[in-house]
C-alpha cells in the first residue's frame, strides 16, 4: 500500500464507492494506486457487490452471455490449423515482414548496455548488471549495490530503507538495514497514524505484560487479552 495515510474521509469515500464502482475510478477519486485501494478495501473488509461482479465492469465474460470476445475464432473440436504442414521457402516474407524483421546482431530500439540506469515507477535508480534479456534479474536498484560494495549481501528476512525516505538520495549514512518485521510496523505508522499506532503498541505491551505475570503465578493468563 502506499504511504500516504488513510484519513476517516478516504476510508469513508472507498467505503461508499468500493462496492458498485471500478476499483481504478475509485483510486484516480482519491488520488492512489489500485493496489493501495485493494489493500485498504481487503484490511477494511470491504466488498464488490454481487451486482457489480455479474457486470461487463468486473471483467467477468460469461459464456452464457455470449460475451467471450473470442468466440466466434476458437478452434473446434477436430479443427486442423490451416498452415499444418506448409512449408514456406527460405527467406519468406510476405507484405512489408522483411523490412521490420531483426538483422543478425542487431537489437531492439528499447535495448541498453550494462551500466545503463533507469528510474522505475516506484522511484528507485536502478542499473543494468548484465544483458542475459530478463529485465528483472538484468537491473538491480543502485542503493542496494552500494550497500553490498561496503557491506556484503543483504540478510534473508531484512530490506534496505532510506532514513530521509529520499529515494533519490543514494548515500551510504542515509542507507539503514532493518528487520522486514521493523519494516512492516514503520508502514503500519504511516498508515494508520502515529497516535492509533501507538496504542496499538501499547496494547500489545500490556497484553504480553498480563500472559508474562500469569505465566509466573502458574494460573494462567491474569485476565483475558485487551
Amino acid at each position: 500500500m502506499s504511504g500516504k495515510p488513510w484519513t476517516s474521509e478516504d476510508r469513508e469515500t472507498l467505503r461508499r464507492l468500493y462496492p458498485d464502482t471500478p476499483t481504478k475510478e475509485i483510486a484516480h477519486v482519491l488520488g492512489r494506486s489500485v493496489s493501495s485501494v485493494y489493500g485498504m478495501a481487503d484490511i477494511a473488509g470491504f466488498n464488490k457487490s454481487a451486482a457489480y461482479l455479474a457486470s461487463p465492469a468486473a471483467c467477468r465474460m460469461r459464456k452464457e452471455r455470449g460475451e467471450h470476445p473470442g468466440k466466434a475464432t476458437q478452434f473446434k473440436p477436430g479443427q486442423v490449423a490451416f498452415n499444418k504442414g506448409l512449408r514456406r521457402p527460405k527467406g519468406w516474407a510476405p507484405g512489408r515482414m522483411k523490412e521490420t524483421q531483426f538483422g543478425k546482431g542487431e537489437m531492439p530500439h528499447n535495448w541498453h548496455p550494462v551500466g545503463h540506469e533507469r528510474l522505475t515507477k516506484e522511484g528507485y535508480l536502478q542499473r543494468k548488471i548484465a544483458d542475459t534479456g530478463n529485465t528483472v534479474s538484468d537491473y538491480v536498484e543502485v542503493h542496494r549495490l552500494l550497500w553490498e560494495e561496503h557491506y556484503g549481501p543483504i540478510p534473508d528476512g531484512h530490506a534496505l530503507v532510506f532514513k530521509d525516505k529520499d529515494r533519490t538520495n543514494i548515500v551510504l549514512d542515509n542507507l539503514e538495514l532493518i528487520t522486514r518485521r521493523e519494516l512492516m510496523l514503520r508502514n503500519s505508522s504511516q498508515r494508520w497514524g502515529k497516535e492509533v499506532f501507538e496504542v496499538i503498541q501499547l496494547r500489545g505491551a500490556l497484553n504480553r505484560k498480563l500472559r508474562s505475570l500469569g505465566e509466573k503465578q502458574n494460573i494462567g493468563p491474569a485476565q483475558p487479552s485487551l
